[in-house]
């Protein structure tokens, strides 16, 4: 039987999403991009999911599924591997004629969910019959056609590029999922194991193979985390199974994102790694709020410094009164929950409270927002206004540079 393509517009609309696991790790990334009103339904959620909940972005009832949760529902996403469970689920759709997406079993789904790609405002999806492989491969295809300009027939490319037995450290940029380098992508297709942290780009665990073994290594800030020395285990571990393994991260790798770490440990372990750099937040998250981090006759210095300690912290590695007396941009990473001392012990050493801020949170992307303020105020300004994390600080003159800047998507 063949499927009906359509584009669903779910932005407002409720999905349920039945499963806390890889699998739906996977899929809710795309569902809050569409403004999906998601409410998530599971004992138990990996870090990432934790962290969209944590952030408002969906909603999670950490308890088992209820048929009355479909209750209002326009599409339901089962993603647990318990069949019967599963079928509770479809049972319950069905009752309410709300299209069901299966993850165990796409024979008894209602509908299915595409390989898709997606290339600024063109989305390609394929079916394939229900065959996930095919699809996958059909759909890497067409994308690569794209990202070239051009789209002749279109060859099924079989295989995957010999990196067996080695490490790639990918920086997956500061958030919007196209901001990935073209290598970057090209390894990710290409691997069998994906390790990824809660900042990489949700989207691109989209465009996995289904084969893929994702593990998801997020570090949801102050909370629960997997230690790097695990991180560093499971990198090895696969790699000398023969494996070719991509760890996803965040921005840059080598900006506060432990990458040195991980490739001492691959190093000592005799593993091969290759480093493809990324687009680190602490220029991008400006950047795509219209503020350059450096402008001639205004700023000639940038300086990038982690704010995850305290400036009172004896284990703080910063020269916070260096950083006073310096004339440039400042931008601070990790840096929400000691932006008070940071911006008092700025002030104390010398910095003028009436120094331009802005704290942009989740930059680059969909749920982008600035607060900005002074030195003496911003602290208060950001708690006032209930800002989270992820959020870069730029602090100097260049923040109101460009009062007129409306920066636009594409």
């Amino acid at each position: 039987m063949n499927p009906y393509p359509l584009g669903l517009m779910l932005a407002g609309r409720r999905v349920v999403v039945v499963g806390g696991g890889t699998v739906a790790s996977r899929r809710v990334p795309a569902l809050v991009d569409a403004g999906a009103d998601v409410l998530l339904v599971s004992p138990e959620v990996t870090p990432a999911l934790h962290g969209l909940a944590d952030a408002g972005r969906l909603r999670w009832l950490a308890r088992q599924f209820d048929p009355s949760d479909v209750d209002g529902a326009w599409l339901v996403h089962v993603a647990v591997d318990d069949t019967v469970a599963a079928a509770a689920v479809s049972a319950a759709a069905e009752e309410r004629r709300v299209f069901c997406v299966r993850a165990d079993d796409r024979h008894a789904a209602t509908a299915w969910t595409p390989a898709t790609t997606r290339h600024g405002p063109v989305t390609v999806a394929v079916t394939a019959g229900g065959d996930p492989r095919r699809a996958m491969a059909v759909r890497d295809a067409i994308g690569a056609l794209l990202s070239k300009g051009t789209l002749p027939s279109v060859p099924v490319r079989e295989g995957a590029p010999p990196y067996r037995g080695s490490v790639a450290l990918v920086g997956g940029g500061p958030g919007d999922p196209e901001l990935i380098t073209v290598k970057g992508r090209r390894l990710l297709a290409a691997a069998d194991v994906v390790v990824v942290d809660r900042l990489a780009p949700g989207l691109l665990l989209d465009e996995l193979r289904p084969d893929v073994d994702l593990i998801d290594a997020s570090k949801i800030p102050y909370g629960p985390a997997r230690t790097q020395e695990e991180i560093n285990r499971l990198l090895v571990t696969h790699a000398r199974a023969g494996q070719f393994v991509v760890r996803l991260k965040g921005g840059d790798p080598f900006v506060f994102g432990r990458g040195g770490e991980e490739v001492l440990a691959c190093a000592d372990a005799g593993v091969p790694v290759t480093i493809v750099p990324g687009v680190t937040s602490a220029v991008a998250a400006p950047a795509a709020a219209g503020i350059p981090v450096t402008h001639r006759g205004v700023a000639h210095e940038l300086v990038v410094v982690s704010g995850h300690l305290s400036p009172e912290d004896p284990e703080s590695l910063v020269d916070w009164p260096a950083l006073a007396r310096m004339r440039g941009t400042l931008s601070v990473l990790m840096g929400l929950k000691h932006l008070d001392a940071i911006a008092a012990s700025l002030v104390a050493n010398g910095r003028s409270p009436d120094t331009p801020v802005a704290v942009v949170q989740d930059g680059t992307t969909r749920a982008q927002r600035v607060v900005r303020a002074t030195l003496g105020t911003v602290a208060g300004e950001v708690l006032a206004q209930g800002v989270r994390p992820p959020a870069v600080v730029v602090i100097g003159d260049v923040v109101t540079l460009l009062p007129a800047a409306n920066p636009s998507s594409i």
